[in-house]
């Protein structure tokens, strides 16, 4: 039970730092374009000049 002690604090810290990281990412605008990404890999950039379609 007294593990209890050492492990509480460990994981409020653990948690506290994803917090942090997570705000900073919102900070920086790295969720800017969520939907950039899943509409991208619809489209075929990567195509030949010569294909007809």
């Amino acid at each position: 039970m007294s593990v209890l002690i050492y492990l509480i604090p460990i994981s409020l810290f653990l948690g506290g730092i994803g917090l942090l990281a997570f705000f900073w990412a919102i900070k920086t605008k790295q969720f800017d374009d969520p939907d950039g990404n899943a509409a991208r890999i619809l489209f075929d950039d990567d195509a030949p000049d010569d294909e007809v379609g």
